[in-house]
């Protein structure tokens, strides 16, 4: 494509937003209507509809369509990331109709896939591109109403009565208010809470939400309280069951600024759009943007230019992909705090991938044996408490095992339950073969590190992880006021049960109580234990992350899992984050790093991970990783990422085999 060359683009989806971005094209000067996909394709008005353009039968044979540079998505919200991912894949340029997916996970995915291939994506808010949006902003900046104190704003209809056969009625295709419309007045105020900073937007640290949530299961009517770290202090609300004045409020130390409908902004067709100025002292201003361009034509020419220019995502004051991300993640804490989850999020129907394929085990991420394990394991081992829900998780989980991963890492305590129930949840609904897997499972945390714990928390455990047994276990913690034997008693009896299949052992045990476990074991004919699950890692941990935590770095500890051959699951394994440019000398506001892992010594490795990461052409985080890897007894790695980017970028680094020259020169 030439710099002046139109944008050649296709739309899936024929709805109503789909003849409106039409129009947009259509009044363009960058873009051009080339096809309409429509899986059916025979009804007789999309002709009419789409003058001039293609209909093509089923959105995947517009992907295929070699005439086609870009693709709008104007499907419902649940349609909108798996077909822009597809788009993506298809190498082809997407813009998704608001909003681009229904969570910050799911359009974390869809980034991630486009960072990828090199390709535009976007997120359509129209009124983002307008010049009636700019001039609000210049207004504001200029502080004609002095500084910025409160923004309140909606977008809020009634429909009259409840449809449940209306996309907007409708659990199974996420509607009500806080996606389709909320969306907006969040937008605006995170737009406007930034100008004052002098940045594209500003994220709240503060989001609580209330709504009405109708007998179709999706928000008639919601409202959420935002709170930005420069004082401004936003509320909105939405609503498909409540006529509301839509009329955005600005509120400041000397007067206010009002929008009626901003998001329509000069009209679809051009017109002219009104500012009302209100200052104290009774003053009233009017301020008009008269503009004769078609509304949809601007995101148009912005996601046009875009891509003549090889930019992958929209300038400023279109939606960036952070942009984009923060503002999903404001949706995402108000559906939370309404209670409100989409039927297509639980793992009763996404049963697939976000693109919508059943996820297949890849064969990238290599396997090892690990003693005592009768099955090939990954050499590395993915945990994923951080997840809010199955939804979020099962986009890692999915791209772990289809990279070729099969080792898993749970806890009975993780986010009280929940980290096992969305790994029981995925493996079921995805029906990957247990054999495939390797589950590791921990118990007995303080204060419940007690040996009569263990078998109770397993029970629980293994119905919340919906199997019958893990491959590997481990004690949480210890308690050294009990007798040690005490302990391989409970867990040699789970290993006779068949609850337990593969090694147990500790996890933050010392060497010392591990020792006397093993002799117990070995003098009263139990199974002795054969793990351990402490901290390992390129830069040594000073002081515990958290109490009870037992790193085993040191040379004392690699003599003794030398002699031993014992694997070790290794936690924070690459430093949590000091071998990133997070965590450099006169970075000193992260209060963790600093005390877990400033040292003159973990500053001399992490420079050295530095240099050797530059003669290799990778980060020094990789190294960490490599480093771990590399040593003479089996470490796996617990790695916990927490997008998708994150758990490439570390399996990126598997193929890195240290020399033992070079690991003994990173450790100095």
């Amino acid at each position: 494509m030439t710099d002046t060359a139109s944008v050649r683009w296709g739309i899936i989806g024929p709805g109503t937003i789909a003849r409106t971005f039409a129009d947009g094209i259509a009044h363009s000067a960058t873009g051009k209507l080339i096809a309409i996909a429509s899986r059916n394709p025979d009804k007789p008005e999309l002709a009419t509809q789409f003058p001039g353009a293609r209909i093509v039968n089923g959105y995947d044979a517009l992907l295929r369509d070699p005439e086609i540079d870009a693709v709008y998505i104007a499907t419902p919200h649940t349609g909108h990331a798996e077909w822009a991912i597809k788009t993506i894949r298809a190498g082809k340029h997407v813009l998704v109709e608001k909003p681009i997916a229904l969570s910050a996970y799911d359009a974390d995915a869809i980034f991630h896939e486009a960072r990828k291939a090199g390709v535009f994506a976007g997120e359509a808010f129209m009124y983002r591109l307008h010049p009636q949006t700019a001039k609000l902003i210049e207004l504001i900046k200029s502080g004609v109403i002095g500084d910025i104190r409160i923004i309140r704003s909606s977008f809020g209809f009634n429909m009259g009565s409840v449809r449940p056969d209306h996309r907007l009625f409708a659990n199974d295709t996420a509607g009500g208010g806080i996606l389709d419309v909320g969306c907006y007045p969040v937008s605006m105020a995170r737009l406007i809470a930034g100008s004052i900073e002098g940045k594209p937007f500003l994220e709240p640290d503060f989001v609580s939400g209330a709504g009405h949530l109708g007998q179709t299961g999706v928000d008639e009517w919601a409202s959420a309280l935002l709170k930005f770290p420069n004082g401004i202090v936003a509320e909105v609300s939405c609503s498909i069951m409540a006529e509301q004045d839509n009329t955005l409020r600005i509120i400041g130390a000397q007067g206010r600024i009002e929008v009626r409908d901003f998001w329509y902004a000069s009209g679809q067709q051009g017109g002219t759009g009104k500012i009302e100025i209100f200052r104290s002292g009774g003053v009233h201003e009017t301020v008009e943007v008269e503009e004769g361009r078609w509304l949809y034509a601007f995101e148009v020419d912005a996601a046009g230019n875009a891509i003549r220019e090889k930019r992958q995502e929209f300038a400023t004051p279109g939606m960036s992909w952070a942009d984009s991300l923060g503002n999903l993640r404001v949706l995402d804490q108000w559906r939370a705090a309404v209670g409100l989850e989409y039927s297509i999020e639980k793992a009763a129907k996404r049963t697939t991938t976000i693109s919508g394929n059943v996820p297949v085990q890849g064969k990238s991420v290599p396997k090892r044996a690990i003693p005592g394990l009768a099955k090939p394991a990954s050499s590395v081992a993915l945990g994923f408490e951080f997840f809010p829900n199955f939804a979020a998780g099962s986009l890692t989980l999915d791209a772990y095992y289809e990279a070729g991963g099969n080792l898993f890492d749970t806890a009975f305590i993780y986010a009280g339950g929940k980290t096992e129930e969305i790994f029981g949840d995925w493996h079921t609904s995805r029906s990957v073969p247990r054999e495939d897997i390797v589950l590791i499972g921990k118990g007995a945390h303080s204060p419940l590190c007690y040996p009569d714990a263990i078998g109770k928390q397993l029970s629980r455990s293994l119905d919340r992880l919906k199997t019958d047994h893990v491959d590997v276990y481990f004690m949480h913690r210890d308690n050294p006021d009990i007798p040690v034997g005490e302990f391989v008693d409970a867990m040699d009896a789970e290993v006779k049960a068949g609850r337990i299949r593969g090694p147990f052992g500790g996890s933050n045990w010392t060497r010392e109580r591990m020792d006397k476990a093993i002799a117990y074991a070995v003098k009263n004919g139990k199974t002795a234990p054969g793990a351990l699950s402490n901290n390992f890692s390129l830069a040594e941990m000073l002081d515990p992350i958290w109490a009870g935590c037992v790193a085993a770095s040191d040379e004392n500890w690699k003599s003794w899992l030398n002699a031993k051959q014992m694997p070790n699951f290794a936690w924070s394994s690459q430093g949590r984050g000091f071998f990133t440019d997070r965590a450099g000398r006169d970075k000193r506001d992260d209060e963790e790093l600093v005390r877990v892992w400033y040292s003159d010594r973990n500053f001399g490795r992490r420079d050295r991970a530095i240099e050797l990461a530059g003669k290799l052409g990778r980060n020094p985080i990789h190294v960490a990783l490599a480093y771990v890897l590399a040593q003479p007894f089996p470490v796996i790695p617990l790695i916990g990422p927490r997008t998708l980017g994150e758990l490439e970028d570390s399996l990126s680094a598997l193929d890195i085999n240290l020399t033992p020259d070079q690991v003994k020169w990173l450790e100095g």
